[in-house]
Order: C-alpha cells, then sequence, then structure tokens
C-alpha cells in the first residue's frame, strides 16, 4: 500500500507539474503540428513542390497559390510542406550525431577525472575555440556543400558543450553513495558510467538537447543560405529564402513564408525547452 501511495504521489505531482507548464503545452502542440504537416505533406500538399509552371512565376497568395509561387512558377505553401521533412530530419540527425560524440566523452571525462578529464576537455577545447559558424563553414568548404556534409559539420562544432555539460552532471553525482557501492562489489567501469551514473545525470543534457534542435535548423537554413548546405532539387526553407533573396523587396511571399516556417520551428522548440527545463528543475518544487 506503501508504494502504491508513492507511486500516487509522484504521478500527481508530474501531473500538476505538466497541467502547470503552458510553456511546455504550447510547444509540444507547435512542434506536433510541425511534424504532421511533414509527414503529411504528399497528401496535404495541392501541387508537386518541383513542378514548374512559367505562366504562374512569381504570383502573390491567392486562392490557387495560398502562399504565392516562386520566380519558377512552383507553388510555394507546396514547397514549405516538404521544406519541413528535410528541415526536421537535419535537426534529429544532427543532434543525434553530436550526442554519439559528446556523450561518450562527457562522461568518461567525468567518470575517470584525473589526467582523462584533462585531455579529454582540451580536445573539446579545441573545437570551441572556433567562433559557432566558422568551423561548420570550413569542414563545408573542404568536404563540399550537401545535407550529409551540413548535419556532420554541425554536429561536430556542437559535440563539445554536450560533453561539457555531461561531465559537470556527472561530476555532481559521482560520488554519491550508490556510486561507490557499486563500485565496492565489483561493477565494472563501464556499468557503473552507463547504468548508474548517465540515468542520473541526462536531466540537463535533455533540456539542452530540446532547445538545440531548434538551433541546429536555424544553422542549416544559415548555410543553405549562403549556398553551403542543401543543393537543387532538394527542398530547404533556408535554400528557399536564399532563391528568393534578390526578389524579396518586390515579391515578399518567396521569402517571408520560408522565414516564418523556421521561426515557428525554432519557437516551437525553444517553448518546448523552456517547459521541460521548468519541469525537470529540482527547485520547481519550490516555486509552487
Amino acid at each position: 500500500m506503501t508504494l502504491q501511495t508513492g507511486w500516487r504521489h509522484t504521478a500527481a505531482l508530474w501531473s500538476h507539474r505538466v497541467r502547470n507548464n503552458p510553456l511546455l503545452f504550447i510547444g509540444a502542440g507547435l512542434l506536433t503540428l510541425l511534424c504532421m504537416a511533414a509527414v503529411l505533406a504528399p497528401w496535404l500538399a495541392p501541387y508537386d513542390p518541383a513542378q514548374m509552371n512559367f505562366a504562374h512565376k512569381l504570383q502573390a497568395p491567392n486562392a490557387a497559390h495560398w502562399f504565392g509561387t516562386d520566380n519558377l512558377g512552383r507553388d510555394i505553401f507546396s514547397r514549405v510542406l516538404y521544406g519541413a521533412q528535410v528541415s526536421l530530419i537535419i535537426g534529429f540527425v544532427t543532434v543525434v550525431f553530436s550526442l554519439l560524440i559528446g556523450l561518450p566523452v562527457g562522461l568518461v571525462a567525468g567518470y575517470a577525472g584525473g589526467r582523462v578529464d584533462t585531455i579529454l576537455m582540451r580536445v573539446s577545447d579545441v573545437f570551441l575555440a572556433f567562433p559557432p559558424m566558422l568551423l561548420p563553414i570550413c569542414m563545408i568548404a573542404i568536404l563540399g556543400p550537401g545535407l550529409f556534409n551540413v548535419m556532420l559539420a554541425i554536429a561536430v562544432s556542437w559535440f563539445p558543450w554536450y560533453a561539457r555539460i555531461l561531465r559537470a552532471a556527472v561530476l555532481s553525482v559521482r560520488n554519491e553513495l550508490y556510486v561507490h557501492s557499486a563500485q565496492a562489489i565489483g561493477v565494472s567501469h563501464v556499468t557503473i558510467m552507463f547504468r548508474h551514473l548517465l540515468p542520473n545525470a541526462m536531466t540537463p543534457l535533455l533540456v539542452q538537447v530540446s532547445m538545440d534542435f531548434g538551433y541546429v535548423i536555424l544553422w542549416a537554413a544559415a548555410l543553405s543560405f549562403l549556398g553551403l548546405g542543401a543543393v537543387p532539387p532538394t527542398i530547404e526553407w533556408g535554400l528557399m529564402i536564399g532563391d528568393a533573396q534578390s526578389l524579396f523587396l518586390e515579391f515578399w511571399w518567396t521569402a517571408v513564408f520560408p522565414g516564418l516556417a523556421i521561426f515557428l520551428c525554432v519557437l516551437a522548440v525553444n517553448l518546448l525547452g523552456d517547459g521541460l527545463r521548468d519541469m525537470l528543475d529540482p527547485t520547481f518544487k519550490g516555486r509552487e
């Protein structure tokens, strides 16, 4: 009965936190709508996003073309829907790449300490020494433009932040009693790191990852705008804005709607990240 009471209390506490967290609801709702638009793009798009119709080029938003058409007569609404697929994939894959590099680095550095910690953190500092956009630009200049190279370049420039966040979290829990108990009974270091330390140190990293998802999409769009990211015929929001830069003053819709899609995506993820931070913050209970 005591166990049931404990579970009920925990469930009630989390339910209360979620219900009283409007940022979480708004961010999750917006992100869900964007994901649904991306998944259902083949059925929601009224036109083939690659179909050119020069007879209808640069039309302002109207009943036939809700977001207007571009300089090749392609329907911008259809292209924005299909662009969501590419942008969301870029955000997800890049964050996963960054975690695959940063997670073991931060985990080992925080647990091992000493020279191992120093070496791993100094290597991370080398990557952090570059200005935020300079390293991806240099890597893409060497590797060439393309979606995979964009994701790889951003992931390499992003992983040191995850490594440092996880290292700090591991340092705060590695001296807990359950860690010393596991060491005393001969549990392997790998098991201690991944079974005992990682689950208890993931909260700040999860919050950061949820917020970085939007920034990755913004970075990828910026690189595509500069001609270093996605290449035609790939449909990507940043590339759409780049193609419209010479048309924007006279034909505003060619850049406004892809830009609005980026804005909504970044806003949704940031609201979701803020909501998660408030919900998972250990001082949250004191503010209720």
